[in-house]
């Protein structure tokens, strides 16, 4: 990802409940878009369509709270709220306005101090950043969806008070059958069974995607899961996804017809490369199956259950937490890009310095950008330490995000989350169907992930979309065809991320860094940090949280760091 220069620092107004981003397409750190007109439309009125208006069916929000994940992440946050005031506020530098960077603050700000947090570009949500194109229309960074099994961020949209912009879909999982295009295959959870008993029923109820001799030799593949619990899951780090499956007996097809859509919508990436671990760490999160699974649990039931954001995540989601951290005395600041890390003669941090020439200089310091843009400003008297060297294990992966416009409603999808089992995307959504802002009962507006992207991220965008129409031609054959004979495209939009979330291959979990360094008030918060959640917007906030956590535990002594700081000083 380029380091390239930023405008002056922009200070978000507390007073407002929107960024205008206007149609300032300033792409740094690595995205591109693409925008094509295809055939002459007449574009509807962004002004008479009622973006907000409900026509799709949404369920109530599961129950959550009484559950053990969601009442541990409450009792963390109420651990802030509740910690004895400072008599000294810290002034906490923060370098990154993702999910990480923003809960970092949040909770910092909970706790009485003052996060600065600093953004290099002009826009919040890093990997869940969005803009609005000169129709009015939106586009992303990624598809995200929002798990019952997130009690962080669950907790996080309760504390805002915006639990009510999660729209809940019904409790499945939905894929695409390449064998029989145009068809789709289903795993429904009944709900008034408890876990593990609802995905295990969901799993025997499906008879398309897995013979029952394969679902025997899967269950039986996951008896030392169940039996060696949190130990064996971290043990097989070593593994990768198909030499698991091969080397439990399961068959070549289990992992082909249900993990390589799993490891795609997990990482981006196929399961020959995928650690083991991290879709034992989901089945257990999501389906309570793995270490859990001699248990009932009664309120756990709805961790699988998804929710899509009812709206662009900058201001549906970050500008409510930019509000909170602001109305307790934090700031935020857009377009400002860390050009590097100065130190003190001791090796302790003594400054950011921004690409704009502006110094900042506080109490403690957090590194809150992706691991690639850590370790590019890692200054050179740290790269030796092994907290920072075991860094170099941790590359973000590419992903390709694709938005396409029809000029007609298309028939053949759902109000919800789709598994296109392609072999060159992942998943998708008709979002003018699954997102309030962007309903549309005329047209429909696909979001596909495109991964794995390796191969594909330096291509150009008309490639890109080229062979996106020829996947959706077997999705919809009755609707879509490559050559548009069928539906037109009206536009396209790609966003290209050359370094998303941490590539989750074998051996990388032990070079996940702690979110407290041995360097003296630096931290780091990201979703690649330690947390025990996957690479994820839950693991970002968690994140977030135990950085805060670890800031406000080092009080004192970054009470004393800084007196020594200034002692120095004064002799110099």
């Amino acid at each position: 990802m380029s380091l390239c220069g930023s405008v002056s620092a922009v200070r978000l107004n507390s007073q407002s409940n929107t960024i205008s981003m206007g149609s300032v397409l300033a792409f740094r750190g690595g995205e591109s878009m693409g925008h094509a007109l295809r055939i002459p439309f007449k574009k509807r009125s962004s002004k008479g369509a009622c973006p907000l208006q409900v026509v799709c069916i949404d369920y109530p929000r599961p129950e959550l709270e009484n559950t053990v994940n969601f009442l541990e992440a409450a009792s963390l946050s109420a651990s802030f709220r509740s910690a004895p005031r400072p008599t000294k506020p810290l002034k906490v530098i923060i370098a990154g306005a993702g999910l990480a960077g923003l809960s970092t603050a949040k909770y910092l700000a909970d706790a009485g101090h003052k996060p600065l947090l600093l953004e290099a570009r002009d826009v919040l949500g890093g990997k869940v950043a969005a803009w609005k194109d000169d129709d009015g229309d939106w586009y992303e960074t990624g598809l995200h969806i929002f798990f019952g099994a997130y009690p962080n961020v669950q907790n996080l949209f309760g504390e805002l008070g915006i639990n009510d912009r999660l729209q809940w879909k019904e409790h499945s999982m939905i894929f695409a059958m390449p064998n029989k295009p145009g068809e789709f295959s289903r795993f429904d959870f009944p709900e008034v069974l408890p876990a593990p008993l609802n995905g295990i029923w969901a799993i025997l109820k499906n008879n398309e995607m897995l013979t029952w001799p394969e679902k025997v030799k899967f269950a039986i593949g996951l008896l030392p899961a169940m039996l060696g619990g949190q130990p064996y899951v971290e043990a097989q780090d070593g593994l990768t996804v198909k030499e698991w499956m091969r080397k439990q007996g399961i068959p070549d097809r289990v992992t082909d017809n249900v993990f390589i859509a799993m490891s795609k919508a997990l990482n981006f990436i196929n399961p020959d490369e995928l650690s083991m671990q991290c879709i034992l760490i989901a089945l257990n999160r999501f389906l309570q199956l793995v270490t859990n699974a001699w248990k009932i649990h009664q309120q756990e039931k709805n961790g699988s259950k998804m929710a899509f954001l009812d709206g662009n995540p900058p201001e549906r989601l970050c500008m409510p937490i930019v509000n909170h951290i602001e109305s307790l005395g934090g700031e935020v600041w857009l377009n400002s890009r860390i050009k590097k890390i100065e130190l003190n003669d001791d090796g302790t941090v003594k400054s950011f310095l921004l690409t704009n020439g502006n110094t900042i200089e506080g109490d403690a310091y957090v590194m809150a950008a992706p691991v690639d843009i850590l370790k590019l400003l890692l200054p050179e008297d740290w790269r030796e330490i092994s907290y920072f060297k075991k860094l170099e294990k941790l590359v973000g992966v590419p992903v390709i995000n694709v938005h396409i416009w029809f000029d007609r409603k298309l028939k053949n999808t759902y109000n919800h989350l789709l598994f296109s089992r392609s072999p060159l995307l992942s998943v998708y959504a008709d979002m003018s169907v699954t997102c309030k802002e962007y309903y549309n009962p005329n047209q429909s507006m696909l979001e596909l992930v495109f991964a794995p992207a390796e191969e594909w991220i330096a291509r150009s965008d008309l490639e890109i979309i080229d062979a996106t129409m020829k996947e959706l031609a077997k999705l919809f054959p009755d609707e879509i065809s490559a050559d548009q004979s069928k539906a037109k495209v009206i536009k396209y939009h790609i966003v290209k991320t050359p370094r998303s979330v941490y590539k989750t291959v074998p051996d990388c979990e032990p070079c996940r860094p702690l979110q407290r360094s041995p360097i003296e008030g630096f931290y780091l918060a990201g979703d690649y940090t330690k947390q025990k959640y996957l690479a994820s917007m839950e693991g970002a906030v968690l994140s977030g949280k135990l950085c805060a956590q670890s800031i406000v535990q080092d009080y004192e002594l970054l009470l004393a760091l800084g007196q020594r700081k200034l002692a120095g000083a004064s002799i110099h």
